[in-house]
């Protein structure tokens, strides 16, 4: 059982970058949480992608907290937990292999569907080259299986099966 923890989680009331090519990104800044609540096949209560759509693959996203550390870092970019615009940064965790998985973290399940790719906005966010410096290494897309609450902290994780 690896050592994990969830270093922080933001949300957003509003999108930022989306349908915004060509323009100012949309003055909608993410916030970190004391905690957050997870509502199944729906998202996270609060964030611009709740409700978005049925079945939506990205009810949440996940960011290992270490790259981001690494990708500011080499662009000499202050840590900035609002530039990649994920929701929960964890430590601890290998997030592309739970792609197709079904896991739990802190009692909540969740199906692994994607990577977050990274688009061109990594570039304006962070640096010229973060996109690239992100590609496959992006985050973690998925869906909420079960209500419940994160937090900040150690995190109870367990991988239950493959979807």
């Amino acid at each position: 059982m690896p050592d994990v923890s969830i270093q922080a989680i933001m949300t957003s009331a509003g999108h930022r970058y989306v349908g915004r090519y060509g323009k100012e990104p949309a003055p909608y800044e993410a916030r970190e949480q004391s905690e957050v609540e997870c509502v199944a096949g729906r998202g996270i209560r609060g964030d611009r992608y709740f409700d978005h759509r049925e079945d939506f693959k990205g009810q949440i996203t996940f960011f290992e907290f270490g790259v981001l550390e690494e990708v500011c870092k080499t662009f000499h970019h202050e840590l900035d937990l609002t530039a990649v615009r994920r929701n929960v940064f964890v430590c601890g965790l290998d997030l592309n292999p739970l792609i197709g998985q079904i896991f739990s973290l802190q009692g909540v399940r969740f199906e692994g569907v994607e990577e977050c790719k990274p688009c061109f906005w990594m570039d304006e966010a962070l640096a010229p080259g973060a996109e690239d410096a992100l590609k496959g290494r992006g985050g973690l897309r998925a869906r909420i299986l079960t209500d419940g609450v994160l937090r900040p902290g150690n995190a109870t994780f367990t991988l239950e099966k493959s979807a």
